[in-house]
């Protein structure tokens, strides 16, 4: 072939290499079979539909963060995610255990047996102190007084369970569905699913003031298009010019920052259309376009220092306290979902000592129990899903002296508001709290019931990758009626 023949015009004008028009030759003789077939069925109109309508959303939005409808009414609209990485102990905290002081330091054989680890130690038995709150009488620790005194408003679930009681398998299971990092973040399963209901700022942030194990893919969007990733605020810094690093152009207005993007959004839309889809070139167009629309709210969002003193007071001093403002601060301007690490690394990891529980829940307690009431204060509680919890429990036998290892079988979580029945406990571990036995709850149904909260079926939420369809919960999952209102 010439060369004058390499290259075609296309009805755009953009040039088409043979390589291109070959493909379009060969594909045209199968669209013509597949229409007959589409148009006998009824399905052409569907797969000829227009496109999700863009109307009333700021110059330059991408549509894939435009809001969607659910599959049916939501009960939630947003997520607030506490996620106490470590794995705090649920013997120490939701989950009482009067047995454990019963047979203190023996090991029953019951346990011997599924665990084959006599020589970590016998049973050990909380040294906090119990008692019951609200009118549901519910048992919490000592360690969570002030959360204890929103009670009537959670639900705990007793009766978690994982796979793994590995720190990294069990983080990516909490987070994504999978043990290993290959799979999309629950976050960005939620913002994909259902868009973002301002564009001005991420559907999905994680504060994080450090990196827990793992690390970046605990939010990470992995073959879901890359402007679903979680935005990561290292909220050590309350400044919000210091949250968000160069979010501010200083030599150039705002009209000339606009008429220069527009010019190199415009370059790369021609870019674009000369490839087949690319989702990391349109990631990366669309991240421009949020990046300078974040310039009109962002900073005022992360800007804690406009809240009252009262306000301020009412949620405590610290990284954590701060975040849990920032969250609802967030919550209240549409961001989907928000996920607040504890700290950095694995705080809540108390091999050594339990007794190091009194510091995390000190510095939380306060923080929580906060959230729940300003959210409640400004009607945002009824639809905000609010969860604590980490990637799993601890022994009810020691490690060491006075530590706790690693449990995986069965620990405790909460859910309060987005639908979710106040004042109740769902599920049950047996009498020392080693393994879930009553209404067991595996993560992949806490994920299928986040969705369903939110007004998504798991069961559809799928995206195709590598010539399958994949979904959150993979092929498991199950909604926990049992908590529904």
């Amino acid at each position: 072939m010439s060369a004058s023949f390499n290259r075609m015009a296309s009805p755009s004008g953009l040039s088409l290499s043979r390589r291109d028009m070959l493909c379009r030759i060969g594909g045209g003789f199968g669209t013509l079979a597949l229409t007959s077939v589409l148009s006998e069925t009824g399905l052409l109109s569907t797969l000829w539909a227009d496109p999700p309508s863009t109307a009333g959303l700021p110059v330059g939005s991408s549509p894939t963060l435009a809001p969607k409808p659910p599959h049916f009414a939501p009960r939630a609209k947003r997520v607030i995610f506490l996620f106490m990485n470590g794995g705090p102990s649920h013997v120490d905290t939701f989950d009482p255990k009067p047995a454990l002081a019963k047979y203190e330091g023996q090991t029953p054989e019951a346990i011997q047996t599924k665990t084959g680890r006599r020589k970590r130690g016998g049973l050990m038995s909380s040294p906090y102190a119990w008692k019951s709150y609200g009118k549901s009488g519910i048992e919490v620790t000592e360690l969570y007084p002030q959360v204890a005194g929103c009670i009537d408003d959670i639900c705990v679930i007793r009766s978690m369970h994982t796979d793994n009681p590995n720190h990294e398998p069990a983080l990516l299971m909490m987070n994504s569905g999978n043990q290993q990092p290959i799979r999309p973040s629950l976050g960005s399963w939620i913002t994909y699913g259902l868009g973002t209901e301002n564009q001005n700022l991420p559907g999905f942030v994680a504060l994080c003031p450090g990196k827990p194990v793992v690390g970046p893919q605990l939010w990470s969007n992995s073959f879901l298009p890359g402007i679903f990733q979680g935005t990561h605020i290292n909220n050590k810094e309350v400044d919000p010019k210091k949250i968000i690093h160069n979010l501010e152009n200083r030599y150039l207005s705002q009209v000339d920052q606009r008429q220069q993007l527009d010019l190199l959004q415009q370059m790369n839309r021609l870019h674009l259309e000369q490839r087949e889809r690319d989702p990391q070139l349109e990631a990366r167009i669309s991240a421009l376009e949020l990046a300078f629309r974040m310039q009109f709210e962002a900073q005022d969002a992360f800007d804690i220092g406009k809240e009252s003193e009262a306000t301020r007071q009412m949620y405590g001093e610290g990284e954590f306290a701060n975040a849990c403002l920032i969250a609802r601060r967030l919550a209240e301007r549409g961001v989907r979902i928000t996920q607040i690490y504890y700290g950095n690394g694995q705080p809540w990891d108390d091999h050594a000592d339990i007794h190091n529980h009194l510091n995390h829940a000190r510095k939380s307690d306060q923080p929580i129990a906060a959230l729940l009431k300003d959210l409640k204060s400004r009607g945002l509680f009824q639809d905000t899903l609010v969860i604590w919890g980490g990637e799993f429990g601890r022994t009810p036998y020691a490690e060491g002296a006075k530590g706790r290892d690693h449990h995986s079988i069965g620990f405790a979580m909460w859910l309060a508001g987005g639908g979710v029945k106040g004042g109740m406990v769902y599920g049950a571990t047996d009498e020392f709290g080693f393994r879930a036995i009553e209404n067991r709850v595996h993560v992949h149904d806490l994920h299928a019931t986040i969705l369903h909260l939110l007004g998504i079926d798991h069961t559809r939420l799928t995206y195709r990758y590598s010539g399958r369809d994949f979904r959150l919960t993979d092929v498991h999952g199950e909604v926990v009626k049992g908590i529904l209102v």
